[in-house]
């Protein structure tokens, strides 16, 4: 099963994309000690050499990073069919004990991986590189959840033995069993809509404000983190059931399948991609005041907000779709 193509290009990308993260945290803490912009000296002109190179590799490392989070659930999916009692990536992760604490790993590194990003880009922009510190800081503070990811990974993939049977998604998520999911999916419809519904309004609202006027960017932020993780619990307790017609079918990956038009990708994608852009409009916040980055920030924002915008937008289109056009109504239940 190790020489699945999705595997092995999950534990070959892993490998090298923690190893470049190292090697680059190593040459990140560096250049945080020697860094001095108003210098001349050969140091100095070394580093300056060296921050161009750190910064190309991150980018493709962590722009790696963020398509491998896709990869890894459609690999699962994919190997779904190999395990008895798996209908979709839900019953592939639950082979062993790594699978989930891998899937979150990812989630957080893909934000992680954004952020950085963004800051990386900011700094990017300006000609004294003044967030030079601030992103090799965040670099150091990454790695150790990539490398952390890359073997909980590998000992998931590793683990993979198709003699073992497993769950299906129907009694995993389920209001029958004793896990946070079960809570999750138990809590009262009117509390979960209400709960996705005003954070998101919430979120549109600010976002229009700082998109405007350029106030309140912390508070958008916030509530673009808060919004993503109400609407994931939103998507496992209502949106699916109305996607799958059935009230009792609460899982997040059979979306994914062609019989629902893979409508769970874009779903996600939008989902992530507004917390990313809301996320990174708080990281550069604090430097708004440099005069550097005086002009060049406020436009990168406003392109970051307008991102998230939209991107919720277009999640709560798709969901709103899906529960107004589905045959499915809840009021019976």
């Amino acid at each position: 099963m190790t020489f699945h193509p999705g595997i092995l290009a999950l534990l070959l990308g892993s490998v090298l994309t923690a190893s470049m993260l190292c090697c680059c945290a190593y040459e990140g803490a560096r250049i945080i000690r020697n860094w001095d912009i108003r210098s001349g000296s050969e140091l100095q002109l070394e580093l300056e050499r060296r921050t161009y190179l750190i910064s190309m590799v991150m980018s493709y490392a962590l722009g790696f990073e963020l398509l491998s989070l896709f990869l890894f659930i459609y690999t699962a999916d994919s190997l779904s069919s190999l395990f008895v009692g798996a209908m979709c990536a839900a019953g592939s992760l639950k082979v062993n004990g790594f699978g989930y604490p891998a899937l979150m790993l990812k989630i957080t590194d893909f934000l992680l991986a954004g952020v950085w990003l963004i800051v990386n880009f900011t700094d990017n922009k300006a000609s004294d590189y003044p967030l030079i510190k601030t992103k090799y800081g965040l670099l150091i503070l990454i790695t150790p959840f990539l490398v952390a990811e890359t073997l909980v990974q590998g000992a998931y993939l590793l683990g993979l033995k198709p003699d073992i049977i497993t769950s299906c998604c129907g009694t995993i998520f389920t209001t029958d069993a004793n896990t946070i999911l079960s809570g999750l999916i138990g809590l009262p419809r009117a509390l979960s809509q209400t709960a996705c519904y005003f954070s998101m309004a919430v979120t549109f609202l600010l976002g229009l404000v700082f998109y405007l006027k350029g106030k309140g960017g912390y508070f958008f932020s916030i509530s673009t983190l808060i919004s993503f993780l109400i609407a994931i619990v939103a998507l496992i307790s209502f949106i699916s059931v109305y996607f799958y017609e059935l009230p009792t079918h609460h899982c997040p990956f059979c979306i994914l399948h062609p019989e629902y038009g893979y409508v769970g990708y874009p779903l996600y994608i939008t989902l992530l991609a507004g917390a990313v852009s809301g996320l990174g409009i708080g990281a550069i916040m604090p430097f708004r005041n440099i005069n550097s980055l005086a002009e060049v920030l406020p436009p990168i924002q406003r392109r970051l907000a307008l991102i998230s915008i939209l991107s919720y937008a277009a999640f709560m289109l798709i969901s709103g779709y899906g529960i107004v056009f589905s045959h499915l109504s809840l009021a019976a239940y």
